[in-house]
């Protein structure tokens, strides 16, 4: 269990039998009465965000999360296929599960697979993936003086803005948590 003074950003709970992330949190003071922290929690299963206020040294579950390394295989109809590193189980995700994540995705990348009861609910990242940059307008030369940026297509069909000097065929290495450029590989 978790007290309310262990509430960090990033940190997973269970409310009624659900996984939540909590994305912001306030511990509040008044002058009268009792102290209390004020958070929101995003959902971890459908992304719905909540605002949800606790008092001083309540109580929250922790959730039965299984974290699994496996390797993303392909996508399909019937989602995204990814393979247990283990015992080479294969399992599908959908799209909604997977959220901005899908835009990061190649073939055989390790992730580590969030499991809810058995049941997936979204994957982790690497921090930074290198990504093929399938197609750019070319620079122009000398329009360099205010560190100008171009839209590229990545080799899994997300935009993104490069530097002028970033032409197609290039590899590039992308932070994941902010979807951002961060430099030629």
């Amino acid at each position: 269990m978790y007290s309310t003074t262990d509430f960090r950003k990033g940190l997973k709970i269970e409310l009624e039998g659900k996984p939540f992330i909590i994305v912001d949190f306030l511990h509040v003071k008044p002058g009268k009465g009792g102290a209390f922290v004020r958070t929101r929690l995003k959902n971890m299963e459908t992304g719905q965000v909540l605002e949800k206020t606790f008092r001083s040294g309540e109580k929250v579950d922790r959730p039965d999360l299984v974290e699994r390394e496996m390797q993303y295989l392909y996508q399909d109809a019937e989602g995204y296929c990814f393979m247990d590193n283990n015992n080479y189980e294969q399992i599908f995700i959908d799209a909604e599960h997977l959220g901005d994540s899908k835009d990061f995705l190649k073939e055989n990348v390790d992730v580590k697979v969030l499991l809810f009861n058995n049941k997936p609910i979204g994957i982790d990242l690497p921090i930074f993936v290198e990504l093929l940059i399938a197609q750019t307008d070319p620079g122009l030369r000398g329009d360099t003086a205010t560190g100008a940026t171009k839209p590229a297509t990545l080799e899994t069909g997300y935009v993104i803005q490069v530097p002028l000097f970033i032409n197609e065929g290039d590899r590039v290495k992308i932070d994941t948590r902010t979807g951002e450029y961060v430099e030629r590989v």
